[in-house]
């Protein structure tokens, strides 16, 4: 009777992690993570190079591994609509580090940890929209969809993900 028992516990604990495993194998596949999102700049919406908003649109990208440095450069990332941007130049992530990816005109810098899009249209739409970060291999980083009415509960505009 030990031995059953012994077996179906230990069968018990494999089947807990079989059924535990995937979910986490996926959501944490890759360092790079979207950490937050502010999908809708504050203020009226204006997408005028020289006095709009778009650089108060932006997606916050944080190198969540303990170990290894990111390069961001050959990184991709995407909404649903097809809009993208991809990291040309190069951008170094220590670990624990982000990088603010704006919208809009300015001087790139890994001291403020900020890339712009050079694009002053808004990339992320205010009702709701997915969120793609892709490998320089191509591979899936990072994907997250949001609505304005069910994940954003304060209405500010912003939304955090993986804190």
């Amino acid at each position: 009777m030990r031995i059953r028992l012994v077996a179906t516990t230990a069968a018990a604990g494999a089947l807990t992690a079989l059924t535990a495993v995937p979910a986490q194998a996926t959501e944490y596949t890759s360092a790079l993570k979207i950490r937050g999102i502010q999908y809708d700049a504050p203020g009226r919406d204006s997408n005028r190079c020289s006095t709009g908003n778009t650089d108060e649109e932006y997606l916050t990208i944080k190198n969540y591994s303990r170990s290894t440095t990111v390069n961001l450069k050959g990184y991709v990332v995407k909404d649903a609509a097809g809009n993208r941007f991809a990291f040309t130049a190069s951008h170094t992530l220590q670990p624990g580090d982000y990088v603010k990816l704006r919208g809009g005109n300015g001087t790139d810098s890994d001291a403020n940890n900020v890339v712009y899009r050079d694009n002053c249209n808004f990339m992320w739409n205010n009702d709701k929209d997915t969120i793609y970060v892709y490998k320089p291999s191509g591979d899936r980083a990072d994907v997250h969809s949001y609505t304005k009415s069910g994940s954003d509960p304060d209405g500010n505009g912003y939304i955090t993900y993986h804190g």
